[in-house]
């Protein structure tokens, strides 16, 4: 019980604990707020065998900074790509593609175990999808991981076709099915 007080301490009165493929149930009063299954997908072990666009093609991915993070976080809400807050963008290095100064796609590393960096928070505003910009910053992404001797991961939910299909393109493949849950810190 200790657990769930110090998380509840952690994420404050109403914050959400998404609990990722955790069989851990919270205390009565933690209100669930999702389950939705995914898919866990392994990128490519050599750097060679993806399929994306040479970097020359990507000149207008670029890295993002804290002076992004008010435009990130309107892109993830109105694409929901998943968990991103105000802070996540210190997790690692995130990518982005801007349109006349508006962000219109971005994509980051978020978690890091050892010899594998995750894929995160992949999203491109509805206007401009349907032109490959995910797959440019996820091909920008995927260079960088394998620079750093990582390899890539990421999570999709199992509904989302056309992300999957992009990833499958880029050379990912599925390693295993996982439960996203979330649950509201009561207060």
């Amino acid at each position: 019980m200790q657990d769930w007080h110090d998380l509840a301490a952690l994420l404050g009165p109403g914050g959400l604990a998404d609990m990722f493929s955790s069989p851990a149930t919270p205390p009565p009063d933690w209100a669930p707020v999702f389950t939705v299954t995914g898919l866990q997908l392994v990128g490519p072990e050599d750097p060679q065998s993806t399929v994306a666009p040479p970097r020359a093609e990507r000149s207008d991915v670029r890295r993002l900074g804290p002076e992004d993070v008010p435009d990130m976080l309107d892109l993830v809400a109105s694409t929901a790509p998943g968990p991103f807050w105000p802070r996540t963008i210190e997790m690692g290095t995130y990518l982005g593609v801007r349109e006349g100064g508006r962000l219109v796609a971005i994509g980051g590393v978020r978690v890091r175990p050892e010899g594998w960096s995750e894929i995160s928070a992949v999203c491109t505003a509805h206007e401009a999808r349907g032109r490959g910009l995910a797959g440019q910053v996820v091909g920008a992404l995927v260079d960088e991981i394998h620079r750093t001797g990582d390899r890539p991961f990421l999570h999709v939910l199992s509904g989302n076709t056309g992300a999957l299909a992009l990833y499958e393109r880029l050379g990912f493949s599925v390693r295993r099915e996982v439960v996203f849950r979330g649950f509201r810190v009561p207060g």
